[in-house]
């Protein structure tokens, strides 16, 4: 059996992240997500939706065979527990490929690590998806001059 393993925020769920997911999954037979604490995301905003409701939403996801939360600590406990054959990367993930694989060997970890491509379709990404509802859906906040 050839266990994937993908990692995310997975915040607003988008077309993006279940074709990220679904993609995943083809390389295998049993996809894992480790889905981001909201203390771990240091590399953009903080998440809108909190940890536990975005492993719900996760979980909900046809690809999905198991989603857990991630490791306050230490990146790779999980997948020391889930022992992945492949571990697999979205498009904007800030990892570098080779210096992952190298890192995963130190920890006595022997998976293959694969990067999905991008999703080819609009509004793929979450920034974007908020940037798009501000520009065409945000309304001035009131200052209670308005009477």
């Amino acid at each position: 059996m050839i266990r994937v393993v993908a990692t995310g925020t997975f915040d607003i769920l988008h077309p993006g992240h279940l074709y990220y997911l679904e993609e995943s999954r083809k390389l295998g037979d049993e996809l894992a997500v480790i889905v981001a604490r909201d203390a771990n995301v240091k590399h953009k905003p903080r998440p809108i939706l909190p940890e536990d409701q975005r492993l719900q939403m996760v979980r909900a996801l046809r690809p999905v065979d198991h989603a857990i939360l991630g490791d306050l600590h230490d990146m790779f406990r999980p997948i020391e527990d889930l022992r992945p054959d492949i571990i697999t990367l979205g498009f904007n993930q800030h990892f570098d490929e080779e210096s992952l694989r190298q890192r995963l060997r130190d920890r006595g970890l022997d998976a293959d690590v694969v990067r999905i491509p991008g999703y080819p379709g609009p509004l793929a990404s979450s920034s974007k998806i908020i940037e798009c509802i501000l520009k065409t859906r945000a309304f001035p906040c009131p200052t209670g001059d308005e009477e």
